[in-house]
């Protein structure tokens, strides 16, 4: 079993934009073959609990998976995870100026709002894979 890092945060709706991103033929195919899954086009928006926890950081530690760029787009930076204890995921921060520091996109096979009922104000835990 690898060993991780656990962070907690509460579910809430976004945007819209993650799924437009997810969406995308070529950012498709770069998840399944840099992180192992066709993606389910959506993410699932989690604002973490830890106000002091900075995702940027942790990519200096950690190995991540790129998401290249087309042009007018960004750059993304896929962390891979666990979520609930079950369900493979990556995290993704998206490299925009200005994005959120306490605010975490994951991206999964599968629907997670639906596999698991969950509600805007919900707490959840993910589990990042330290490889």
């Amino acid at each position: 079993m690898p060993e991780t890092l656990v962070i907690k945060g509460k579910v809430f709706s976004g945007s819209g934009e993650g799924a437009k991103y997810v969406k995308l033929p070529w950012v498709k195919k770069q998840i399944a073959a840099k992180c192992g899954f066709t993606p389910y086009p959506g993410t699932l928006n989690v604002r973490l609990v830890e106000k002091n926890f900075v995702l940027k950081d942790l990519a200096k530690k950690v190995k991540a998976v790129e998401i290249s760029s087309k042009e007018g787009f960004c750059r993304g930076v896929c962390f891979r995870a666990i979520f609930k204890d079950s369900t493979e995921c990556v995290i993704v921060l998206p490299e925009i100026t200005g994005y959120p520091d306490n605010i975490v996109e994951i991206v999964a096979p599968v629907n997670l709002r639906e596999k698991f009922g969950l509600k805007d104000g919900e707490t959840v835990e993910v589990k990042i894979v330290l490889e």
